[in-house]
């Protein structure tokens, strides 16, 4: 069953090592998802500096039969500079899957900077090929950009069985950069299936600010500020499956309880998540993903999205503490302080959300560096 799927992008780790991954606890988790009737594992290539791959080994593959789980892979396109690298990466995830086949396989990453690389290099030729040759059961792509460049994509390539779109209610709405409501009508437009990525933003649908969550509230106690976000997207027709990026068990037995007693927005309860959007769009500084693409790219290793998360807080909070500054210097130190960006904008070309990230660094070294 597939409209709820396991994403292994942002995994519990048992260290500020991304790549520590938990194994354990990821066990745990695969055991509540496949007992609820579900079996779909979507990961990538970066995931975890590559070890979420391996994850899909050791926690799925080795203990469960392979006719019995679906799994969803990437060909990075930001990872490809000439043709031999396709075939060297795809071999690559296979061995580190421990599967001789991909059920779901998705050009990576579609956008105006990287679709010249896919076109050059015939990206979706290949899956094609790994198609025919059985390698690959469904081929699609996930996107990252206007509803005008998707259009000319499904146009190109008619013969796609499904697109990954980022959408979610707060994207939904006004956000001009994801276009998240005129992506999703492109697909429906060319009747590909939808499979859902972000639904929750990278967890910035979790924590709303008090007068939002007071909103679902009060219109239902027992409805998590999570439920509303899955909900949303479950409720779109055309949508096969919406994935969930979680990090612990306890998101896990959230999510699944949800899912279970899942029943489709209302017309109030769609105007409701109208007034959250404006709530939450007054507050938040730097709507980051933290999905840790630019984090990968940037050659002075910066942890920006850490940096980008600690900014949000810190301009959030009623007053700044002085924690927030030794966080900043802790991870300064492990990494580098934001203030050695030199503006090579590779991380920019990385950034799913479109943000200027150069620019946002500096307004996080004026409120956090040298301050303690």
């Amino acid at each position: 069953m597939m409209d709820f799927g396991f994403g292994l992008m942002r995994l519990p780790i048992k260290s500020e090592d991304y790549a520590d991954i938990d194994y354990e606890q990821v066990n745990d988790m695969v055991d509540k998802y496949i007992e609820a009737g579900y079996n779909y594992f979507d990961t990538g290539y970066g995931y975890h500096e590559g070890k979420s791959e391996i994850a899909v080994r050791e926690c799925v593959i080795k203990r469960y039969p392979r006719e019995d789980v679906l799994i969803a892979d990437k060909l990075p396109l930001y990872e490809l500079t000439k043709e031999s690298d396709i075939e060297a990466i795809f071999n690559e995830q296979l061995e580190r899957c421990g599967v001789d086949y991909f059920d779901y396989y998705l050009v990576h990453n579609t956008t105006d900077v990287f679709k010249p690389v896919c076109d050059y290099l015939d990206c979706f030729g290949f899956v094609r090929e790994k198609k025919e040759k059985g390698l690959v059961k469904k081929i699609g792509f996930s996107h990252h950009d206007s509803a005008e460049l998707l259009d000319e994509i499904l146009t190109e390539n008619p013969d796609v069985d499904f697109v990954q779109l980022q959408i979610n209610y707060l994207d939904w709405y006004n956000n001009e950069s994801i276009q998240a409501k005129e992506c999703y009508e492109v697909a429906r437009k060319h009747d590909v299936d939808v499979i859902i990525m972000e639904a929750v933003k990278g967890g910035n649908l979790v924590n709303l600010p008090e007068e939002a969550e007071k909103k679902f509230k009060d219109y239902n106690p027992d409805a998590s500020n999570v439920s509303w976000a899955i909900r949303f997207c479950l409720s779109l027709d055309g949508v096969i499956c919406t994935l969930s990026g979680m990090s612990a068990l306890e998101q896990m037995e959230e999510n699944l309880e949800i899912v279970k007693d899942f029943k489709p927005l209302n017309d109030e309860e769609k105007a409701i998540i109208d007034e959250v959007v404006e709530i939450i769009n007054q507050s938040i500084a730097i709507p980051c993903t933290y999905c840790n693409y630019c984090v990968e790219h940037c050659p002075n290793d910066i942890p920006i999205s850490k940096f980008f998360e600690l900014y949000n807080d810190a301009k959030s909070a009623i007053e700044i503490q002085p924690l927030y500054y030794i966080y900043y210097n802790n991870y300064a130190e492990r990494g580098a302080p934001a203030s050695d960006c030199s503006f090579c904008g590779d991380c920019v070309d990385q950034c799913t959300q479109h943000l200027d990230i150069p620019e946002l660094l500096e307004d996080v070294v004026d409120l956090l560096e040298d301050k303690f």
